[in-house]
């Protein structure tokens, strides 16, 4: 028995890989595929890769798989793909083969030295060798086998909880030096911890969850007497996490098309942990959400468009410093969408979801940025072809190539329209279907230069025609012809204003030679 125990030892210090002054040269990638974020509804917004994040010069990135195996339908199923930091078990694996020989069990891992060497994976046993039989000469008497069996059933569970406490302490003492930890990434958000009264932490009570995204899944909670939403980021994303409260916390964030900021926390401890940010809470959900179930009318939507288009001005917008408030730069939101729109009860929109958003400091430059971020069904040409200047300029106007495809979803469910209004389709949809590729996305918007269609029966109103040329003067393939938001913004209001000064208009009097009289001239 003592020897499993130590083979136990050698295999856990084995996992945490020793320091090692080998490393690959460059980035690695890998194969990225989570069972959760890529299924159903969320897969168009799935990256098939992902590039692994920066170590130390004596560490190394290898990729992995984690799949699940019946035993009764003898099937395997992958549930997580990616990046996995520095353990001796992965060096110099080209293959990611699983040898554990035990079957019975439900989850198995591999991992592999290389880029993209986990696109395949395998299982293949070592046998084991059965430890040798000892021929017992002098049989030990039944009450002294009784005391010895007795004796090693306490001392190997106290050996093992004691092996235990040794490896945590050496992990979390390890963990601190790295500031972060070699772990599998968590399928789901994890457990939901007890607060901690020494972190300070809100007393928020999680109601139900309402939507599952790329970085997470947002709750509906209470705060006190407060409904608010909680966003819950996985230990794996906790870099989105970091990057949505840089942006709330920039100076003149406080608006109202913007998504109101209230905190941020950290839920349990090790492998357990999670990243909240908690915001206000708004029942009617996303734009997306709203108009698979409902349609709009005119006013309504040009409400809806006002306000978005006027909290994109105001992110993308560099703001002076002022006596009340300081310097806030130009940021570019960089997945803009109508997922990433939430509707207020008086059906004005604000702009959320800031996990890939960038901020323009003057003088300084983007930094160490990758282009090709995103939704893909709403990445605008430059960005699929990988041709992007990198320039504050040039991901405004990403950001605006998508603001003309939500505008387009706002036509098409709006009742403005002369005719019959069809069930509510994302871009694109009707040409590649809801689960396109980025290949099918070139081919489309790029070679093809396609763009949703747009109705006849929607310009045969005048507002809706001013709509539509604007949403096409949004996603022009030249990204320096494409609208700013402010454009967008002031042209919407002008619509706006136009048909709140026709609704003052009454009716014509029965003579039906005599002028229009409105309330204005009547008074």
């Amino acid at each position: 028995m003592s020897v499993y125990i130590v083979t136990l030892l050698c295999i856990i210090l084995g996992l945490l890989g020793p320091i090692s002054a080998h490393d690959v040269k460059g980035s690695t990638y890998c194969e990225f595929y989570n069972e959760t974020m890529c299924g159903g509804e969320f897969k168009e917004d799935c990256v098939e890769k992902e590039m692994c994040g920066p170590h130390d010069p004596d560490k190394r990135n290898h990729c992995y798989v984690l799949w699940q195996y019946d035993s009764v339908t003898q099937k395997s199923t992958t549930k997580l793909k990616g990046c996995f930091l520095d353990s001796k078990e992965c060096y110099d694996k080209q293959r990611c083969v699983e040898k554990n020989a035990d079957r019975k069990k439900q989850h198995f891992f591999c991992c592999c030295d290389g880029n993209m060497c986990n696109r395949n994976f395998s299982w293949d046993p070592q046998p084991t060798i059965p430890p040798p039989i000892v021929q017992e000469y002098e049989p030990v008497p039944n009450t002294e086998q009784q005391l010895f069996t007795f004796m090693m059933l306490i001392s190997i569970p106290a050996l093992l909880l004691f092996l235990i406490f040794i490896f945590s302490v050496f992990y979390y003492c390890r963990r601190k030096k790295l500031g972060y930890f070699n772990e599998i990434p968590t399928m789901e958000p994890g457990p939901i911890s007890q607060p901690s009264p020494n972190l300070g932490n809100r007393p928020i009570q999680l109601v139900e969850i309402k939507a599952r995204g790329r970085f997470g899944a947002v709750w509906k909670a209470k705060l006190h007497s407060e409904i608010v939403a909680v966003k819950v980021f996985p230990q794996q994303d906790k870099q989105s996490w970091v990057t949505e409260q840089e942006i709330f916390k920039l100076a003149h964030m406080d608006h109202e098309d913007i998504l109101r900021f209230i905190g941020v926390e950290k839920r349990g401890d090790s492998v357990l942990i999670e990243f909240w940010l908690i915001t206000a809470y708004h029942e009617k959900g996303s734009l997306c959400d709203y108009l698979k179930a409902n349609v709009v009318s005119w006013p309504e939507m040009c409400r809806i468009a006002e306000s978005m288009a006027r909290g994109l001005m105001h992110l993308h917008e560099e703001i002076p410093a002022n006596k009340a408030d300081g310097y806030k730069p130009a940021v570019a939101h960089r997945d803009f969408k109508s997922k990433n729109v939430l509707l207020k009860n008086d059906m004005t929109a604000c702009i959320a979801d800031f996990g890939l958003a960038l901020i323009f400091h003057p003088g300084k430059p983007c930094g160490d940025t990758h282009g090709q971020v995103g939704t893909r069904r709403y990445m605008a040409p430059e960005v699929l072809e990988g041709a992007i200047n990198f320039t504050r300029d040039s991901f405004l106007r990403i950001d605006m190539y998508a603001c003309g495809l939500v505008l387009w979803e706002l036509a098409s469910r709006c009742t403005a329209q002369d005719g019959p209004i069809g069930e509510y389709r994302l871009p694109f949809e009707e040409e590649i279907g809801l689960h396109p590729s980025l290949e099918d996305m070139q081919e489309c918007v790029v070679a093809k230069k396609e763009r949703p269609l747009i109705l006849e029966t929607w310009r045969k109103h005048p507002g809706l025609l001013a709509i539509c040329d604007t949403m096409e003067e949004c996603w022009d393939h030249d990204a320096e012809a494409r609208l700013s938001a402010s454009c967008v913004m002031e042209r919407v209001a002008c619509l706006s204003r136009t048909t709140i000064l026709n609704s003052s208009t009454l009716i014509r009097v029965d003579n039906a030679s005599e002028p229009l009289i409105t309330k204005e001239s009547s008074m």
